[in-house]
């Protein structure tokens, strides 16, 4: 009698994509990736955003710095925001300092703002200020090496006889001798 006729069950609206919050600076689209089979010696300048997995013996600075469980930074971070996971042995700059878990830091922090996860290491002294940034050394960019030999000793001054030489006292004439 009172039948309800079938309409086709449309099929649930597909869910939202949901972008994953990123934990590094909204700079650049893709980060710089030190994999977890590099090992790096010296000094890491970025003007965007570094993600380190492996190891670095020197000095990082960039806009974004995410450190993974695994890697190792041996030396001083400055950055506008840091995520340590890993291990770091060395100062951290930065404005906006993020310390998981995961993470064992040996060194002093210089901070905006600081958050610490229930479980991380942290062994050193933090201390807020309004720029953390501003007191940092100035970023060198590393000088390229020459492929050619430098001279270790500096050229000799031709000086004429008779004057004096650096040390002191005059430098002494070469007499010729005269052949019989």
């Amino acid at each position: 009698m009172f039948s309800k006729s079938k309409e086709p069950e449309a099929p649930p609206a597909p869910a939202p994509v949901v972008q994953p919050k990123r934990s590094i600076s909204k700079g650049s689209e893709v980060p710089s990736v030190i994999s977890a089979e590099l090992i790096v010696k010296g000094t890491l300048i970025s003007a965007g955003d570094v993600q380190v997995e492996g190891k670095i013996d020197g000095d990082i600075r960039a806009s974004g710095l995410v450190i993974g469980e695994k890697a190792i930074v041996v030396g001083d971070v400055y950055a506008e925001e840091a995520v340590v996971r890993g291990r770091v042995e060395g100062s951290i700059r930065a404005r906006r300092v993020q310390l998981c878990a995961t993470c064992h830091v040996e060194g002093n922090i210089l901070h905006e703002a600081l958050s610490v996860e229930s479980g991380a290491f942290f062994e050193g002294n933090c201390r807020h200020t309004d720029n953390p940034l501003a007191d940092a050394p100035e970023a060198q960019p590393p000088q390229p090496k020459s492929n050619r030999t430098a001279n270790p000793m500096p050229p000799k001054p031709s000086q004429p006889a008779g004057q004096s030489n650096p040390v002191g006292g005059p430098i002494p004439a070469v007499a010729k001798s005269a052949s019989p």
